[in-house]
């Protein structure tokens, strides 16, 4: 079971103000919680290789393709300023 004191210690460096009754509380629950971490030691992992996620992670991305729909003369068309085939735009101070 964790300690009352290592309870307010660990409240004070999360800067938490707890009552008595709390600290006596959460003793409780994190000795519980140590001794749930206690007997999944006990669990023979012998060849099972760490993992870092419980489910497999996939990538949801798209493959990132290059398609070219307007061309330069038809983006130029919209440009307000053009100079020499490119965007002119307002020096910046």
């Amino acid at each position: 079971m964790i300690s009352k004191e290592d309870v307010k210690h660990v409240a004070k460096l999360a800067r938490l103000e707890l009552t008595e009754e709390e600290t006596e509380k959460y003793s409780k629950q994190l000795g519980e919680i140590l001794k749930y971490v206690e007997q999944m030691n006990e669990v023979d992992t012998t060849g099972i290789e760490p993992m870092p996620h419980a489910i497999p992670v996939y990538n949801v991305m798209r493959e990132d393709i290059i398609k070219y729909d307007n061309t330069k003369e038809e983006m130029m068309a919209n440009a307000p300023f053009e100079e020499d085939g490119f965007f002119r735009v307002p020096k910046i101070n």
